[in-house]
């Protein structure tokens, strides 16, 4: 476990209370999400091709019976695209009721940080939707985007998810 303690003071709504993250690589970049989001982590799996699939899903896998859709979690960034590695993984989350799995190229660590030393999104993009984006922890040497996946996964793409998931059935 890593905990990181800093003073940077950003947004007095997070509280003092350590949040709990997985931590993973997508590209050079580290991201993050809530843990209390993550159902599981698994290694790379043969993933089901679905035809007519939107852009960005991979196709579906088995889990337990259940159908999961898996987005390759590179174009849903605009990070270019990469073969599969040894140390890749699919994250298994839970979004607005629905499960779903996205691709990362390796997932490092569950941490603990303070939300003191999250920094609000900087305002950088030229016109791209970054709503996605939490903020920005400061750990030691790194930054480390934390994801908010309400709006990474928005309510129109779980319904197209859902219409792959009952192709896929």
């Amino acid at each position: 476990m890593n905990d990181q303690t800093s003073t940077n003071s950003v947004d007095p709504s997070l509280g003092n209370e350590l949040i709990r993250l997985v931590s993973f690589k997508v590209g050079s970049e580290q991201f993050a999400v809530d843990i209390l989001r993550v159902q599981e982590i698994n290694r790379m799996m043969e993933l089901t091709q679905v035809p007519q699939c939107p852009e960005g899903v991979r196709g579906v896998i088995n889990l337990r019976g259940r159908i999961v859709p898996v987005l390759d979690l590179r174009t849903r960034l605009g990070i270019d695209a990469s073969e599969e590695s040894e140390s890749s993984r699919i994250v298994v989350v839970e979004v607005q009721g629905s499960t779903v799995g996205f691709i990362v190229d390796a997932v490092h660590q569950v941490l603990q940080i303070d939300p003191r030393i999250i920094e609000p999104t900087p305002q950088i993009t030229s016109g791209q939707n970054t709503s996605y984006i939490q903020g920005v922890a400061k750990l030691d040497e790194t930054l480390m985007i934390l994801l908010d996946l309400d709006k990474l996964i928005s309510t129109e793409s779980l319904q197209m998810l859902d219409s792959v998931r009952s192709k896929a059935a």
